[in-house]
């Protein structure tokens, strides 16, 4: 449940954060990779229930936010959760290389649509916004492939 709450209030903050400050698009999108960590989590304990909390962090974000950065949000979202829903549906390989899998799919086409949407694509939002979510996607990768060698021996 912590997962959940922490993802929907992430999401809600990282878009009001875009709407009330976009000159600092780098911090917010440096705390894009956390988002993108707490959105696996989610799915991995709720699995499609995850797109109710999306929903339910998208209204949010529409009403305390910017309408054009929660769209944006919406937009970039329903694209990478349909990425990871296709990844997770047919790959049949351990959890946490379907976790590194739909990531290095969903991530650059996040990014790309987000910020294309929100005219914030720059070298260094993408560059920043990409590292982050990619470093944080490898951390999960790596303790769960460590859980599971340790669980194996």
């Amino acid at each position: 449940m912590l997962f959940l709450i922490a993802y929907i209030a992430s999401v809600v903050l990282i878009n009001f954060a875009f709407s009330t400050a976009p000159h600092l698009d780098i911090i917010w999108s440096a705390w894009g990779g956390l988002v993108f960590v707490l959105r696996d989590m989610v799915q991995t304990r709720f699995g499609h229930g995850a797109l109710l909390a999306m929903l339910a962090a998208l209204v949010l974000s529409y009403i305390t936010s910017d309408p054009s950065i929660a769209l944006a949000s919406a937009t970039a979202f329903a694209v990478s959760e349909c990425i990871d829903w296709l990844v997770f549906s047919i790959t049949k390989r351990p959890l946490h290389d379907r976790l590194w899998i739909s990531s290095a799919l969903s991530i650059p086409i996040d990014t790309f649509i987000f910020f294309g949407m929100i005219d914030a694509f720059t070298p260094g939002v993408i560059l920043i916004a990409m590292a982050s979510k990619f470093a944080g996607v490898t951390c999960v990768w790596l303790a769960m492939a460590w859980r599971l060698r340790k669980a194996a021996v």
